[in-house]
């Protein structure tokens, strides 16, 4: 019996049967570890961040996000602080002993984001950016490759592909909602695609129940069961004030609500593990 290999021949279980588990800075994303990475979807000033990053860090985050480069619907919204943000969000992850990661959205400002943070973040809107992709698998630096808000599973896996044939296997998957015919929510979370991804790929994925969901009191109870179903991880949006945020306010969390979901994952991990145990005996 032959084995089919798919097209996304280097991201998947046929070339590679064991999970990829990526390192940066100490903390372990993929495999058996459960990374949180929180933050602010903007960078706004200094109190904000270096607030936010105390915050989480408290909490139990593992990496520290933070937005510098925003591209966004309407051209005026707030666009990002951009370099002074990176400025900012390096300050912050170095005051709490966190790695950072940022979106970077284009070609020309790549070296600049790649200068300054841990993880870099290519978002929804360019993840079919073949050319930024391909500037991605050229970097030393682990990628944080959202799916498209339109994208298949499949098409999600190729973008991770373009990004491997140049040479760079640190990618870290994020499922983070699909455009449907919905609109009570801001997108719709796929958590199938999370155990589609752990068949098909030795890549970790986690999800984003921020922007899957757009809106705040839905966040912990799918990020649950993101991580019940097997995601590796979390990506969640944490303001200290989201009602004066300038991006995304309805989508954040405050820092006590961080802090619950923070509970909550360490007792669904402690329930992981007595089942890992049970199972094994």
């Amino acid at each position: 019996m032959t084995t089919t290999i798919p097209k996304f021949k280097l991201a998947s279980r046929v070339s590679q049967e064991e999970d990829t588990i990526i390192t940066v800075k100490g903390q372990h994303i993929g495999g058996p570890h459960t990374t949180v990475i929180a933050g602010p979807c903007a960078i706004e000033n200094e109190y904000q961040m270096l607030s936010t990053a105390r915050a989480v860090k408290t909490s139990g985050a593992t990496i520290l996000r933070g937005g510098a480069y925003k591209p966004r619907t309407s051209p005026y919204s707030f666009q990002g602080l951009e370099e002074e943000g990176l400025e900012l969000l390096k300050k912050a992850g170095e005051l709490v002993d966190l790695p950072t990661v940022s979106e970077v959205i284009s070609t020309e400002t790549f070296d600049i984001v790649e200068k300054y943070v841990d993880i870099l973040q290519i978002g929804a809107r360019n993840m079919q950016n073949f050319p930024l992709l391909k500037r991605a698998g050229k970097s030393n630096k682990p990628i944080l490759l959202k799916r498209g808000m339109s994208a298949t599973i499949e098409e999600l896996l190729m973008a991770a592909e373009y990004i491997m044939s140049e040479g760079n296997m640190q990618i870290i998957l994020c499922e983070r909602g699909i455009r449907t015919f919905e609109t009570y929510t801001r997108n719709t979370l796929d958590l199938s695609a999370v155990l589609a991804i752990r068949e098909l790929s030795h890549l970790p994925i986690i999800v984003d129940p921020s922007h899957a969901t757009g809106r705040h009191e839905m966040i912990r109870p799918l990020a649950k069961a993101a991580i019940i179903t097997g995601a590796h991880g979390l990506m969640v949006e944490v303001h200290y004030q989201p009602e004066i945020a300038l991006c995304d306010g309805p989508q954040s969390l405050k820092p006590e609500a961080f802090e619950l979901l923070m509970r909550d994952i360490e007792h669904l991990r402690d329930f992981n593990t007595q089942m890992l145990n049970i199972k094994s005996k």
